[in-house]
Protein backbone atom coordinates (compact mmCIF):
# COMPACT_ATOMS: atom_id res chain seq x y z
CA UNK A 1 0.00 0.00 0.00
CA UNK A 2 1.31 3.41 -0.94
CA UNK A 3 0.75 6.41 1.28
CA UNK A 4 1.27 10.00 0.19
CA UNK A 5 1.37 12.81 2.73
CA UNK A 6 1.42 16.44 1.64
CA UNK A 7 2.66 19.36 3.70
CA UNK A 8 3.55 23.01 3.32
CA UNK A 9 0.22 24.62 2.56
CA UNK A 10 -0.96 27.81 4.20
CA UNK A 11 -2.29 31.34 3.87
CA UNK A 12 -0.14 33.75 1.88
CA UNK A 13 -0.50 37.08 0.13
CA UNK A 14 -0.49 37.59 -3.64
CA UNK A 15 3.06 37.54 -4.95
CA UNK A 16 4.35 35.34 -2.13
CA UNK A 17 5.92 31.89 -2.45
CA UNK A 18 5.17 28.51 -0.93
CA UNK A 19 6.84 25.14 -1.19
CA UNK A 20 4.69 22.02 -0.99
CA UNK A 21 6.19 18.65 -0.18
CA UNK A 22 4.87 15.14 -0.57
CA UNK A 23 6.37 12.20 1.30
CA UNK A 24 5.72 8.76 -0.14
CA UNK A 25 5.92 5.39 1.54
CA UNK A 26 7.12 2.25 -0.20
CA UNK A 27 10.26 1.05 -1.92
CA UNK A 28 9.13 1.60 -5.50
CA UNK A 29 8.81 5.38 -5.44
CA UNK A 30 11.52 5.93 -8.04
CA UNK A 31 9.76 3.71 -10.60
CA UNK A 32 6.80 6.02 -11.00
CA UNK A 33 6.08 9.47 -12.29
CA UNK A 34 4.51 11.84 -9.79
CA UNK A 35 2.10 14.70 -10.16
CA UNK A 36 0.40 17.58 -8.41
CA UNK A 37 -3.26 18.43 -8.91
CA UNK A 38 -5.48 21.04 -7.29
CA UNK A 39 -9.14 21.52 -6.62
CA UNK A 40 -10.81 24.84 -5.91
CA UNK A 41 -14.26 25.06 -4.32
CA UNK A 42 -16.97 24.20 -6.81
CA UNK A 43 -14.48 23.16 -9.48
CA UNK A 44 -13.11 19.89 -10.75
CA UNK A 45 -9.69 18.66 -9.76
CA UNK A 46 -7.18 19.90 -12.32
CA UNK A 47 -3.65 19.06 -13.35
CA UNK A 48 -0.88 21.34 -12.09
CA UNK A 49 2.47 19.66 -12.74
CA UNK A 50 4.09 16.27 -13.24
CA UNK A 51 7.58 14.80 -13.22
CA UNK A 52 8.92 11.58 -14.70
CA UNK A 53 10.51 8.81 -12.66
CA UNK A 54 14.00 10.22 -13.15
CA UNK A 55 13.06 13.85 -12.89
CA UNK A 56 14.26 14.42 -16.43
CA UNK A 57 10.89 15.27 -17.90
CA UNK A 58 8.39 17.71 -16.44
CA UNK A 59 5.06 19.11 -17.53
CA UNK A 60 3.04 22.07 -16.31
CA UNK A 61 -0.42 23.48 -16.74
CA UNK A 62 -0.37 26.69 -18.74
CA UNK A 63 -1.76 28.58 -15.76
CA UNK A 64 1.32 27.86 -13.63
CA UNK A 65 4.07 27.63 -16.23
CA UNK A 66 6.97 29.88 -15.33
CA UNK A 67 5.80 30.27 -11.73
CA UNK A 68 5.75 26.73 -10.36
CA UNK A 69 8.56 24.16 -10.35
CA UNK A 70 8.17 20.46 -9.62
CA UNK A 71 11.10 18.40 -8.39
CA UNK A 72 11.75 15.04 -6.74
CA UNK A 73 14.30 13.33 -4.54
CA UNK A 74 14.19 9.59 -5.11
CA UNK A 75 16.62 8.92 -2.28
CA UNK A 76 14.19 10.53 0.15
CA UNK A 77 10.94 9.45 -1.54
CA UNK A 78 9.75 13.03 -1.83
CA UNK A 79 8.30 15.25 -4.51
CA UNK A 80 8.03 19.01 -4.13
CA UNK A 81 6.21 21.89 -5.76
CA UNK A 82 7.82 25.32 -5.51
CA UNK A 83 5.17 27.96 -6.09
CA UNK A 84 6.26 31.54 -6.76
CA UNK A 85 4.33 34.68 -7.63
CA UNK A 86 1.17 33.21 -6.19
CA UNK A 87 -2.17 34.59 -7.31
CA UNK A 88 -5.61 34.44 -5.69
CA UNK A 89 -6.69 32.04 -8.43
CA UNK A 90 -4.10 29.56 -7.16
CA UNK A 91 -6.24 29.08 -4.05
CA UNK A 92 -7.17 25.40 -3.83
CA UNK A 93 -6.51 22.14 -2.09
CA UNK A 94 -3.34 20.69 -3.61
CA UNK A 95 -2.97 16.94 -4.02
CA UNK A 96 0.08 14.81 -4.63
CA UNK A 97 -0.47 11.71 -6.76
CA UNK A 98 1.47 8.72 -8.05
CA UNK A 99 1.19 7.90 -11.73
CA UNK A 100 0.35 4.47 -13.11
CA UNK A 101 3.74 4.29 -14.83
CA UNK A 102 7.15 5.90 -15.04
CA UNK A 103 5.90 8.38 -17.65
CA UNK A 104 4.12 11.61 -16.83
CA UNK A 105 0.42 12.10 -17.37
CA UNK A 106 -1.90 15.07 -17.20
CA UNK A 107 -5.21 13.28 -16.61
CA UNK A 108 -6.52 12.15 -13.23
CA UNK A 109 -7.16 8.70 -14.70
CA UNK A 110 -3.41 8.27 -15.15
CA UNK A 111 -2.83 8.34 -11.37
CA UNK A 112 -3.78 5.69 -8.85
CA UNK A 113 -2.65 6.85 -5.42
CA UNK A 114 -3.53 10.22 -3.91
CA UNK A 115 -2.64 12.13 -0.79
CA UNK A 116 -5.16 13.78 1.50
CA UNK A 117 -4.40 17.26 0.19
CA UNK A 118 -3.07 20.49 1.65
CA UNK A 119 -4.86 23.83 1.55
CA UNK A 120 -3.26 26.79 -0.18
CA UNK A 121 -4.99 30.13 0.21
CA UNK A 122 -3.76 33.25 -1.55
CA UNK A 123 -5.46 36.36 -0.26
CA UNK A 124 -4.66 39.91 0.74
Amino acid sequence: QVQLVESGGGLVQPGDSLRLSCAASGRTFSRYAMGWFRQAPGKEREFVAAISWSGGVTSYADSVKGRFTISRNNARNTVSLQMNSLKPEDTAVYYCARALSSQIGVRREEYDYWGQGTQVTVSS
